[in-house]
């Protein structure tokens, strides 16, 4: 075959290829168009059943707002109703308050005029207390008061006895007795000192304990007085639990505690506290020795009575003698008695006498 013939084939061919690929496409985009046709049909019904769907749930949404919308407003409505009564009770309670405080301010205001007045009240009370301590004289009949009771509430009445008079001339504020002994008690007041130790501190001090020690000093030379039945002791009495403080504080010139340089010279010093406890001590000493003199006087009349007792079991005795005396007495009488009966019953039997008589011869 020659060359053009088969050029004429191969191209014959080639037509009859691309006719037959020509014949496989436009199948293909027939059968696509199909396809295509069919699907927009389902997407179709497919949008038509969710636009129902969704049409149907904007119904149910619509109508489950207006429930709620409804539900919210009659909330909102009672809500308002509430809010109008608590709005109400609040002012009524804001009324309240503001008359109770009002009731308040003025119930404070009368008190803050009562302590006004106790504050003036006090400050007259200090003003007389600062009067009644001012003196010597009103400070030393304050002590003696003070002293006074005390005795009074620990000691019965006829253990003590107030402004003593020695026959010095010298009179102290109070003694206590014991028994034949007598303990004497002075009140000093050094409140002048005292305050100069507050005001001006330590170097004040020198001058309250010459205060002191003069007051001791003096106590014992008026009042410790053994010859006129004192005790070798006396206490002196400070009316002040701050000036005793300062007082046990305090030392003489030499160095010397304050309190030792008063005991030292027979002095015991004390305050309204100790004071209380030596008289409860010295009370409890003396019914000690009331305790004592009962006892004394009930062995008195215990050996008393033993020699009344001892005198009795003598005249006991004696009876006892007596009656054994008489009952042998009674005793002899009485077989001679029956020794008589016996001879009379014989000689009524008509024996002899001289028989019945010896027979039963009568006791001489």
């Amino acid at each position: 075959m020659t060359l053009p013939a088969v050029l004429i084939v191969l191209g014959i061919a080639a037509l009859a290829v691309a006719g037959i690929a020509l014949l496989s496409v436009r199948r293909r985009a027939a059968a696509d168009a199909a396809e295509a046709a069919a699907l927009r049909q389902e997407m179709q019904a497919l949008a038509g059943s969710q636009s129902q769907a969704v049409t149907a749930q904007f119904a149910q949404l619509a109508q489950s707002f207006t429930a709620q919308l409804a539900q919210v407003t009659q909330q909102v409505q009672t809500g308002v109703a509430s809010a109008g009564s608590l709005a109400s009770e609040a002012q009524k309670a804001v009324s309240d308050q503001l008359r109770a405080s009002t009731e308040v301010l003025g119930t404070l205001r009368q008190q803050l005029g009562e302590m006004q007045q106790s504050g003036r009240d006090l400050a007259a009370t200090a003003q007389q207390i600062q009067s009644v301590l001012g003196g010597a004289k009103t400070r030393g009949t304050l002590g003696e008061v003070a002293l006074d009771r005390m005795l009074a509430d620990a000691l019965p009445p006829d253990t003590y006895e107030t402004q003593f008079r020695f026959s010095t001339g010298e009179s102290v504020d109070a003694v206590v007795r014991l028994r034949d002994k007598m303990l004497p008690i002075d009140s000093k007041f050094p409140l002048e000192d005292y305050r100069r130790l507050v005001e001006l501190g330590e170097e004040a001090r020198k001058g309250f304990s010459s205060s002191v020690r003069s007051h001791a000093e003096s106590i014992a030379r008026k009042y410790i007085l053994p010859g006129e039945g004192t005790l070798d002791i006396a206490l002196m009495f400070v009316p002040s639990e701050g000036v005793y403080y300062e007082l046990l504080r305090s030392e003489d010139a030499k160095g010397l505690p304050l309190d030792e340089f008063c005991r030292a010279r027979g002095i015991v010093p004390v305050s309204p506290s100790t004071l209380f406890a030596y008289l409860k001590i010295i009370f409890l000493g003396l019914r000690g020795m009331q305790i004592e003199e009962n006892a004394s006087r009930i062995l008195s009349s215990l050996t008393g009575l033993k020699k009344q007792i001892d005198n009795f079991g003598e005249v006991y005795e004696r009876l006892g003698t007596h009656l054994r005396n008489a009952q042998q007495s009674y005793s002899d009488a009485d077989r001679k008695l029956e020794r008589a009966r016996n001879s009379l019953d014989e000689l009524a039997q008509g024996a002899p006498p001289e028989k019945a008589l010896g027979a039963a011869p009568l006791d001489r």
